[in-house]
């Protein structure tokens, strides 16, 4: 029995590099997101080139704002890709030596699942506010009831930012305890 109890052990603790394919798709992932927002902004800078050469009818002015925070979104997407990879290889596989090297603070050197978990929480959050003020680039206000929703969004997002960022201070206390 003991015979048996070492082999299922061993297969388990070999089974953690099925987190492998998790980690490689992550990775695929991101590079595919910055090239994809790469090639936005260059999309952008080679539109606003040809309309102050006089090359282009279109006007710049309607799309390059909501253009560029997109690009800035899809970054951040890739980032929480990247941060996801690397804190799950960390975790599961080994940690990474360089990431060791450059002290706790890095974003790749992650500890636990709980770190890992409140990283990437925190950039989508970023992510999100970023893509509601893309979305309130197009707003166009009818009432002035539409003002006041506005801004009301407005500061429940930065409620949201003030208590994450209070929540972080005490995490970073109890850390250093």
């Amino acid at each position: 029995m003991k015979k048996i109890e070492y082999y299922f052990e061993q297969f388990l603790w070999k089974s953690r590099f099925l987190v492998l394919i998790a980690v490689v798709s992550s990775l695929i992932g991101s590079l595919v997101l910055f090239v994809v927002g790469t090639m936005d902004i260059l999309k952008v800078g080679f539109s606003a080139v040809n309309y102050y050469l006089g090359r282009s009818e279109q006007d710049i002015h309607e799309f390059i704002v909501t253009d560029i925070i997109l690009a800035i979104d899809i970054y951040l997407v890739a980032v929480v890709l990247l941060m996801f990879g690397a804190g799950v290889y960390r975790l599961f596989i080994s940690p990474i030596d360089q990431s060791e090297e450059n002290g706790v603070a890095h974003p790749f050197n992650i500890q636990t699942f709980d770190e890992l978990k409140d990283k990437i929480v925190r950039v989508v959050i970023l992510a999100v506010i970023i893509e509601f003020f893309r979305a309130v680039v197009d707003i166009q206000f009818i009432t002035p009831l539409d003002a006041i929703y506005l801004a009301l969004s407005v500061l429940a997002l930065a409620a949201s930012v003030y208590l994450m960022n209070m929540n972080q201070g005490k995490k970073t206390e109890v850390d250093k305890k």
